[in-house]
């Protein structure tokens, strides 16, 4: 649980810097602020629309993978982006330039990938999303990386079919997040844990 959490507290500030970086949003929330766009929502029903759909796969495909994780991770993410929103603007000036920004969005990647690969191996619940990615490597002879990068590539077609906007940081995601996940996975999520395997199958 402890491992969990830290990797919920980690994921806030990632996305923080994701957002700060103003390059384009991670595959599965740009998906989000298209459809919510499309039919007309507002983004946070956009989003209990869209991660209720991966939740009844979630359930239908390993319910295993359900767990408190899941529902802090679904809840409580973003309550955790804002707070670091809102200290990191307290605290410093974000660059203005291109490289800067996108030294901000480099960061930000690593710090998604770190924090993912801790709260899915602490094997306590998988949020509804990552939950797809770590399925198809359970059914599939495929790495898990290859998995998230196909689920995130999904999500960037979708986001795009829809109209969506996709930047550069979605694509970074889209191509990235799968392969750093795996790794943290490996060198400090399954250290940490002692065990577990929910990234790999």
């Amino acid at each position: 649980m402890a491992v969990m959490l830290a990797g919920i507290v980690v994921m806030g500030l990632g996305i923080c810097l994701f957002r700060l970086s103003i390059m384009g949003n991670d595959p599965s929330t740009a998906l989000a602020i298209a459809l919510s766009d499309r039919i007309r929502l507002d983004l946070s029903i956009g989003l209990i629309i869209i991660n209720s759909v991966y939740f009844v796969a979630e359930i239908l495909l390993d319910r295993k993978l359900i767990g408190p994780g899941t529902f802090v991770n679904w809840f409580c993410v973003g309550f955790a982006a804002t707070v670091w929103s809102r200290l990191l603007n307290a605290l410093f000036i974000m660059p203005e330039s291109f490289a800067g920004r996108l030294g901000v969005m480099a960061v930000g990647v690593l710090v998604l990938s770190l924090s993912a690969s801790l709260y899915q191996t602490a094997d306590v619940g998988i949020s509804p999303y990552d939950a797809l990615s770590i399925i198809l490597s359970k059914r599939l002879p495929i790495p898990y990386f290859w998995c998230r990068i196909f689920t995130d590539s999904l999500c960037t077609l979708f986001t795009w079919l829809l109209g969506g906007i996709i930047g550069l940081g979605t694509l970074t995601c889209a191509l990235g997040l799968g392969p750093f996940i795996a790794f943290f996975s490996r060198t400090v999520a399954k250290p940490l844990c002692g065990s577990g395997d929910s990234t790999e199958g």
